[in-house]
């Protein structure tokens, strides 16, 4: 049926809705838990057997005895359900339009009618092919007469061809109100103007937005020149002309050219199943339209506007020979602070990457976002963070262990004999003012209710108001404010693509992390990701961290996807040592954890148990190695 009507997944999510049945998505299908034709049977014992496509659209019932299937159109008849007005008019016809009495003859223009066209270019031929008079009882009205094309008259508008702004009348109430310039007959079936005149062998038609335009077309001898009923913004006429319509295989859009875009061409290219051109900017000659050109430049003009038409291209494909070249070298980036991770991602991270990084609850993924964070603050980079799962302070205080390191952070053994450790209030402002203007966090007690969208807005004007290099969410799943047991799957995939999206337009190292599925058997750690397939197909870098349990503080960070350079990690992956005092992590065989990051202090400092704040042992720890 053409683009009358086009699938979306809503459209099969608002139907279960409509008919009241429970559904679950499974893979690209919408089961729902009964058949809404069988309802599983006389027993309704049968469950699951009722699905629909969520890429097509199609349905079926497996249940042998009922077999029933088809698409949401058939859906929308058989269970009085809405899809949109153009499927309610087109399918059910649900607006009932008054009949118009078609002449049995002609109609011939009136001399007053004959000169007001011809003072617009319009001929007297012309007004006589398209059957244009003026109204019985007031000569300065035009009456544009709409037949379909088998020649009955359905819709019937009107021009005061004596308007002028500001020009007022007297209604039935005895006030004053404004003249309109253009105005039809009351409940008339919306239609096409010059339908009946279209020769149907030629397979080009010419859409205008006004009449006076697609009679200008069609004095400047172009055949099927047709306009709208009722404005640019008005679509009701589709239903009613489109399997008339779907004759054509090409159509030129003519419509007003203003401010640089061109009335009717962004809907039409949506709905005309065919070949949609054009007329190009240029050949609009600085007039507003078809009728002007006429009047000021001539036929041969309008003529030229319309065999010159182009095609408009394909959004979002261009010519791969315009594809402009790009050097690794001008990609902003940034070393992760791991010399044999960097190795195999190129050198660096760079713009435009979406990193998913995964592995078990409570073994360390925050600590290793935590250390890039680290090496980014190290180069320059600034950071925004999102933190699910920890309020905004205990966050500040685990990254700041990190950044001070063993030589910054105090032990003192407590009464039970366990070591507590702190950092200085003297280095902790040391530590504020470092990363001060380049680091920025989530503010979880700001949270409207749509949190998945406020997230993915609050990051975007983040990276744009404060020049963000860096976004880390830790983690997906506290990411998503939704009611996760309708679609979760839906949203966790809708918000890892616009993750991506926004990394790649806005050139930034977006690190997402995930967890790992329950209960996961695959040794594909990209299928172990929990959530939906669509979250590793998104990721340019999947990347998977985990303990050692057989030695303390040994772990290993695996790559089992790296879009960009192909190298994978092989065994158990690229080695990381933990330290529990500094929380740091180093890839070195022999670490060293006592690394400087650019915030210490310039003289050496005597240590003191007075004055200390992060006192972090005595926290529930979501890093624990």
């Amino acid at each position: 049926m053409g683009k009358l009507y086009e699938f979306t997944e809503e459209d099969a999510y608002s139907f279960a809705r409509h008919v009241h049945i429970q559904v679950k998505q499974r893979g690209e299908e919408l089961q729902f838990i009964t058949c809404p034709y069988c309802h599983g049977g006389r027993s309704g014992k049968d469950k699951g057997t009722f699905s629909i496509n969520l890429k097509s659209g199609q349905f079926k019932c497996l249940r042998s005895s009922c077999a029933i299937s088809g698409n949401m159109i058939t859906l929308a008849r058989d269970f009085d359900f809405h899809l949109s007005r153009d499927v309610d008019e087109y399918y059910m016809h649900k607006t009932q339009y008054r009949r118009l009495r078609t002449p049995k003859e002609p109609l011939v223009p009136k001399e007053p009618s004959i000169k007001f066209l011809q003072g617009r270019g319009i001929s007297e031929e012309t007004a006589r092919k398209y059957e244009l008079t003026t109204h019985s009882r007031q000569e300065n009205v035009l009456v544009f007469p709409f037949f379909d094309e088998n020649g009955k008259l359905q819709y019937v508008k009107y021009r005061d061809c004596e308007y002028f702004k500001g020009k007022t009348h007297i209604d039935k109430c005895g006030k004053e109100q404004p003249s309109p310039k253009e105005w039809s007959e009351s409940n008339c079936k919306p239609i096409l103007f010059g339908m009946k005149q279209c020769n149907m062998e030629n397979k080009r038609i010419v859409m205008c937005e006004g009449q006076m335009d697609s009679l200008s077309v069609a004095e400047a001898g172009i055949e099927n020149a047709v306009s709208v009923p009722n404005g640019a913004l008005g679509f009701t006429w589709v239903p009613y002309v489109w399997n008339w319509w779907c004759q054509f295989e090409e159509l030129v859009v003519f419509g007003d050219y203003e401010h640089g875009y061109i009335t009717l061409l962004d809907e039409l290219v949506k709905r005309f199943p065919g070949k949609v051109k054009h007329v190009r900017y240029e050949d609009y000659q600085e007039c507003k339209d078809a009728n002007e050109i006429l009047i000021k430049h001539g036929r041969d003009a309008v003529r030229n506007a319309v065999e010159n038409a182009i095609e408009l291209p394909v959004k979002q494909v261009k010519e791969l020979a315009d594809v402009k070249r790009r050097d690794l070298k001008e990609i902003p980036k940034f070393r992760t602070g791991f010399r044999q991770l960097d190795a195999f991602l190129g050198g660096y991270l760079y713009g435009g990457q979406l990193v998913i990084l995964t592995g078990k609850r409570g073994q360390g993924k925050s600590t290793v976002a935590n250390e890039i964070c680290v090496a980014a603050l190290q180069q320059g980079k600034k950071i925004f963070a999102y933190s699910g799962e920890l309020p905004d302070w205990q966050f500040k205080s685990w990254i700041d262990f990190q950044i001070a390191g063993p030589n910054y952070i105090v032990e003192q053994p407590n009464r039970d004999g366990e070591i507590r450790r702190f950092i200085t209030n003297s280095n902790q402002d040391l530590i504020d003012d470092w990363y001060r203007g380049k680091f920025y966090i989530y503010d979880n007690n700001v949270v409207d209710d749509d949190e998945l969208t406020d997230l993915i807005t609050t990051i975007e004007n983040s990276i744009m108001q404060y020049g963000i290099d860096l976004v880390i969410v830790d983690n997906l799943m506290t990411a998503l404010d939704v009611d996760m047991d309708k679609d979760e799957y839906r949203c966790q995939s809708k918000f890892v693509k616009k993750l991506s999206r926004l990394a790649k337009r806005l050139d930034v190292v977006v690190i997402l992390v995930a967890h790992p599925r329950k209960n996961s058997m695959t040794k594909d750690e990209n299928d172990a990701v929990s959530g939906s397939g669509d979250i590793t197909n998104a990721a340019d870098v999947v990347m998977t961290f985990k303990r050692d349990e057989d030695v303390e503080n040994h772990n290993f960070l695996s790559i089992s996807k790296n879009r960009w350079f192909g190298n994978l990690t092989k065994k158990d992956g690229i080695e990381l040592w933990y330290s529990q005092k500094s929380r740091r992590l180093r890839d070195r065989s022999k670490p060293d954890f006592e690394y400087e990051v650019g915030w210490e202090p310039k003289e050496p400092q005597q240590q003191s148990f007075e004055g200390f704040i992060n006192v972090t042992d005595d926290m529930e720890n979501p890093f624990q190695m």
